[in-house]
């Protein structure tokens, strides 16, 4: 039997999930602004290991969002699966963060609560008027590759005019206050989930797809980029 720990902290969602057999068998997530991934991450994955009864020297693989995301956010993930994977003498294997998002759509369209689309379109915020994205096929084919883009009011206008867009992620309300074209669609209130990835884990662990753990790198996609807060630069005090 595959069992496989699924963990995606690329966005304010902290979120953990165990599969079985490529089937969700119980998660613990949290939605957190401030992205204190940190705080919740170690607990989450203990408490769930617990109820089911297991360690993880009973896992079979542990799989990660490798992103694109928060830098942060992505780091805290990687390296959390790293030291299990370490730690217990597992393989490592890695999702697309974006990927992943289509999973979760697809799963919503096949219990009809979003009609559907032509095209999955997820978005991860990216500051400002700019989003991590990609298109894929209603069936989760990837049809371009993942990019930052900035958006404006033309953003998908050639694609609107002759196809139905599915949008969801935190980043497409952007999208929605710019895009007026019926065909532009919209899944409210999507959040990205280790429970999505658990059927792409389950075909990557049969095909033995795995990272290398001592190697492997989150896909930031940007640079990053060092910020200071807010009141430190009006020197006030928190």
């Amino acid at each position: 039997m595959n069992t496989i720990l699924c963990i995606e902290t690329g966005t304010a969602t902290c979120s953990v999930a165990l599969g079985q057999n490529g089937k969700l068998i119980d998660f613990e997530e949290s939605h957190d602004p401030n992205n204190n991934h940190a705080k919740y991450l170690t607990q989450f994955i203990s408490a769930l290991l617990k109820r089911q009864g297991l360690t993880a020297k009973n896992l079979s693989a542990v799989c990660v969002g490798k992103g694109p995301g928060s830098y942060t956010g992505l780091r805290i993930g990687v390296s959390a699966a790293k030291g299990i994977c370490y730690g217990a003498g597992v393989p490592l294997v890695a999702i697309g963060s974006l990927e992943a998002m289509a999973q979760g759509a697809i799963a919503k369209i096949a219990k009809g609560e979003v009609a559907m689309p032509d095209f999955l379109c997820p978005m991860i915020d990216a500051r400002r008027m700019e989003v991590y994205t990609q298109l894929f096929t209603p069936n989760g084919i990837a049809q371009s590759e993942v990019e930052a883009m900035i958006l404006n009011d033309s953003s998908f206008s050639s694609a609107l005019d002759n196809s139905k867009i599915l949008f969801f992620g935190n980043g497409s309300g952007k999208a929605k206050d710019l895009l007026k074209s019926p065909s532009a669609l919209f899944l409210d209130d999507f959040l990205p989930s280790a429970r999505f990835m658990i059927s792409l884990a389950d075909k990557l662990y049969s095909q033995s797809k795995f990272e290398d753990v001592a190697y492997f790198e989150p896909f930031y996609l940007k640079n990053f980029v060092a910020t200071i807060a807010k009141n430190k630069v009006l020197g006030q005090k928190k």
